[in-house]
């Protein structure tokens, strides 16, 4: 599915967050540089957005490795990284987040921008994720949650529910994708729920900052 919408993958979530994702990520990229981590993991990287931020603004010397299970998606971040000319700072890899080809205890940080939601084994990622971290370094997590608050928690539940699937279907002229997207936010457990995984992941969550309303929120959470 991610590598059919991949070539209208970027244009659609600026279209369809109005660009607050861009907000979002420079929200979680100051956060990562607080740690002055030398070497990054991205998990879930897509077009490499989030990967590309990391390696524009973090301290030197410094490795982004981006990995994500779509080769579609990964060939369009590679044209961004060439573009930008970021080729000795970020390392693109093709893999599973659920099987992840890194060695135990070997990033500083590891982040993962709106793609723990579309993990097939969410206990058995965020265990591969807390495995690779070395110890007291955290893990990063920005995705997509509900609000609660009227009128914006039902403004929020009728765009997902109908006008985002269509938009986004006759964008991408793939209707299946933008209906499993608003889907996959519905059934994810956010929150409390959320930090709950992290905790039985072995991940000690040590702050939840809601976004924009609670429609996205950053989870961090620390390796013991």
């Amino acid at each position: 599915m991610f590598n059919r919408i991949a070539p209208r993958y970027d244009l659609l979530n600026r279209v369809l967050s109005f660009g607050i994702d861009r907000i979002w990520r420079r929200r979680l990229v100051r956060l990562v540089r607080k740690k002055a981590a030398a070497t990054v993991l991205d998990v879930a990287t897509g077009t490499g957005d989030l990967a590309l931020a990391l390696a524009a603004t973090l301290r030197k010397p410094l490795t982004v490795y981006g990995l994500d299970i779509s080769s579609g998606m990964l060939e369009l971040a590679r044209k961004k990284v060439d573009k930008k000319g970021l080729q000795d700072l970020i390392v693109l890899k093709e893999g599973d987040s659920e099987d992840l080809p890194f060695d135990d205890n070997y990033f500083d940080a590891v982040t993962v921008a709106f793609g723990v939601r579309n993990f097939g084994d969410l206990a058995k990622g965020l265990a591969e994720m807390r495995r690779v971290l070395k110890p007291g370094a955290s893990l990063y997590v920005l995705e997509f949650s509900k609000p609660s608050v009227f009128p914006v928690k039902q403004l929020y539940g009728f765009y997902f529910s109908h006008i985002l699937p269509w938009w986004g279907g006759v964008i991408s002229k793939d209707k299946a994708a933008y209906s499993y997207l608003p889907a996959s936010v519905m059934d994810f457990p956010e929150g409390a729920a959320f930090e709950a995984e992290l905790r039985r992941a072995g991940l000690n969550p040590t702050r939840s900052r809601r976004q924009t309303f609670g429609i996205a929120t950053i989870y961090i959470s620390e390796k013991g």
